[in-house]
């Protein structure tokens, strides 16, 4: 048997705070989208859903709210000024920081801030 990973879904409270959010990371998501109780979309290849709260609960016949950080999603950027670039332009849209860019150990330029629904999002070059 084989699997293949063909979508990430991600569970928003307010889907019009939360594409703002994927638009300004550069997603192409057409503004008729805002009222939809889902939404999906291809990045590059990589299907990304996103659900109202009410529609995950309709769909996994109920929905509590997390807590603690559980998945990254993580976005290559074309080089470090890009990484810089990108998260001053999401920081001062008001979204929150959740590490100011630096330097990592392991090579990479690195950043990470939160969505509207605190989901980690990791920019790297």
């Amino acid at each position: 048997m084989t699997i293949k990973l063909d979508m990430i879904g991600i569970v928003v409270k307010d889907m019009k705070k939360a594409l703002d959010f994927y638009r300004a990371l550069g997603f192409d998501v057409p503004a008729e989208q805002d009222g939809q109780p889902h939404v999906e979309i291809q990045q590059d290849g990589v299907r990304i859903a996103f659900d109202k709260v009410e529609t995950a609960r309709e769909v996994y016949g109920g929905w509590e709210e997390p807590s603690g950080h559980r998945i990254e999603l993580a976005f290559a950027c074309d080089g470090a000024s890009a990484v810089d670039e990108l998260y001053g332009k999401i920081t001062e849209l008001g979204y929150a920081s959740v590490r100011e860019p630096w330097d990592a150990f392991w090579g990479q330029r690195y950043a990470v801030v939160a969505d509207p629904d605190g989901n980690q999002i990791s920019l790297f070059a």
